[in-house]
């Protein structure tokens, strides 16, 4: 009696492999490391780090720095799209951010501080006139941004007269393109907004606050929760950290251009939300999987153009792979996997499907 009911308890539990599948950072785990091994049958020293200069240099290093900016502004998108929103205007944040910074310095190279004050100041701004749209007006999400999105590229515009403005600040170039412990400081940058935001939500209230808007907004209001105040934060947030990523684009190329600068970022930053496993119908986010489709998208343009892909056809190759992780990500497109791995791979221990039976 005893060992029918282990038997069981034993066929009723998931399978390894089951669990395995259903984690939610499995497939963008997987894809990273399928384009790994895609480089490296490419280039077998793909992995390989040296010091040169007292600094790290290689493939991996290069990825990291190049996607800390898409990190940033990826991270201010998932929680937006947590409380069932959309924030396209993170790129004109960025060249807005870039221009105000490069603005300042043109008059003096050493006002460092009131530079990168001025780039995060009307990032916050930026953030606070979406989210009085979208909370308090009651505006559609992506029209709210979407005027943004076309104004404050204009407005980069405006600052920088139409003109690509050199820097040349140290203090300034230093954030972007330095170097702090042999890693570049923008890599720095970006794990350290990380991991205060996973704090954040993890360790205060405001993450379930922010799942249960995306969940259901009206039982949220129903219940006493300022959801208006919490959507209203996180577009705050949003601008923020976009406008830090302004700071490390304009600092790493060393110029300020309002017409280019973050160009079709928010669409990088919302296909980097959606590989990570968040769900566009609010509620479920996962900053760790946010992290991890970015640093997808930006090895997938590495891999793009080191094997050799034309420059034309990089776009179509990054939008089949994003369509195919997203299809497979998909609850239906798990299941049929599932159905079709138990044809496949029968059980190894028959005794305990008829322990089931009984």
């Amino acid at each position: 009696m005893t060992t029918e009911a282990t038997d069981s308890t034993q066929a009723l539990s998931p399978s390894p492999l089951k669990t395995a599948l259903q984690h939610p950072l499995i497939w963008p785990a997987l894809t990273l490391v399928l384009l790994i091994l895609l480089d490296l049958t490419h280039n077998p020293h793909f992995l390989s780090i040296t010091t040169l200069d007292g600094h790290l240099f290689g493939a991996p290093i290069d990825i990291l720095n190049r996607a800390a900016p898409l990190v940033l502004a990826s991270l201010g998108m998932t929680l937006v799209i947590a409380t069932r929103g959309i924030d396209i205007s993170v790129g004109a944040i960025v060249a807005i951010a870039g221009a105000a910074a490069a603005t300042i310095l043109a008059d003096n190279p050493s006002n460092v501080g009131l530079a990168i004050g001025a780039a995060l100041g009307v990032g916050v701004l930026a953030g606070m006139w979406n989210g009085l749209l979208v909370a308090f007006v009651g505006m559609q999400p992506i029209i709210a941004t979407l005027i943004l999105m076309v104004a404050g590229r204009g407005v980069a515009q405006l600052l920088t007269g139409g003109q690509i403005i050199p820097i040349g600040s140290p203090g300034y170039l230093f954030v972007g393109g330095g170097y702090l412990a042999k890693v570049p400081c923008s890599v720095w940058v970006a794990a350290g907004v990380a991991l205060a935001t996973a704090l954040l939500m993890n360790r205060t209230a405001l993450g379930l606050f922010i799942r249960s808007i995306g969940i259901n907004p009206v039982a949220t209001r129903l219940v006493g929760l300022r959801s208006s105040a919490i959507v209203f934060s996180v577009y705050v947030f949003s601008g923020f950290t976009a406008s830090i990523a302004g700071v490390l684009a304009s600092s790493n190329v060393r110029s300020a251009d309002g017409n280019n600068a973050g160009l079709l970022l928010e669409l990088d930053a919302i296909l980097a939300v959606t590989l990570g496993g968040t769900s566009l119908l609010g509620g479920r986010f996962s900053l760790a999987g946010t992290v991890l489709g970015a640093l997808i998208i930006q090895t997938l343009t590495y891999t793009t153009y080191s094997i050799g892909v034309p420059p034309e056809a990089t776009l179509v190759v990054k939008a089949a792979v994003v369509l195919l992780v997203s299809v497979i990500q998909s609850a239906t497109a798990r299941a049929m996997l599932m159905r079709n791995l138990k044809r496949v791979l029968p059980s190894a221990n028959p005794k305990s499907l008829s322990g089931a039976v009984k």
